[in-house]
């Protein structure tokens, strides 16, 4: 998780880079204890040892039923493999099942096509375009934000 935190490129498609030492990602992630508000889970292949990524639920609010996803997958190797999307899928269920929420959402950068397509395959609908919403790399880019609602979910007016 150290490694794909202080990688460049993979960072790149979807926060600006800010390298971390070890000292700042053992703070980080002790900041996930008693905090009701994150659920941080590794993702790991069936049978593989080794994690593949990390899925993040963040801003879980009990009162509006909602949260924001965050996934990377670490190595390029185990991009484009169906990895995400199962672990979206497993992230949801989690959301839906488990913490009783409606609605999670999330950020992407309207260029990261792949991502946006796994997203839309887990079950996301864009709801919108924010217009150089993130400066990463001395470039201004579009970020999506996207939304799955939880379809067991009775939908009432409001």
């Amino acid at each position: 998780m150290f490694v794909w935190m202080n990688d460049i490129e993979a960072t790149s498609q979807d926060v600006p880079y800010r390298p971390m030492d070890g000292t700042a990602m053992s703070n980080w992630l002790a900041t996930f204890t008693g905090d009701p508000t994150r659920v941080l889970f590794a993702i790991r292949v069936a049978g593989k040892p080794e994690s593949a990524g990390f899925l993040l639920l963040s801003g879980i609010n009990s009162t509006n039923r909602s949260c924001e996803l965050g996934i990377r997958i670490g190595r390029e190797t185990d991009r484009n493999r169906g990895i995400g999307k199962a672990a979206v899928a497993l992230g949801l269920a989690y959301a839906w099942d488990h913490l009783n929420l409606v609605r999670v959402h999330l950020r992407v950068m309207a260029s990261n096509a792949r991502a946006i397509r796994a997203y839309n395959a887990a079950g996301f609908a864009t709801e919108g375009v924010h217009k150089r919403a993130a400066f990463i790399a001395g470039n201004w880019h579009d970020m999506m934000t996207m939304a799955a609602l939880n379809p067991g979910e009775a939908v009432t007016a409001g």
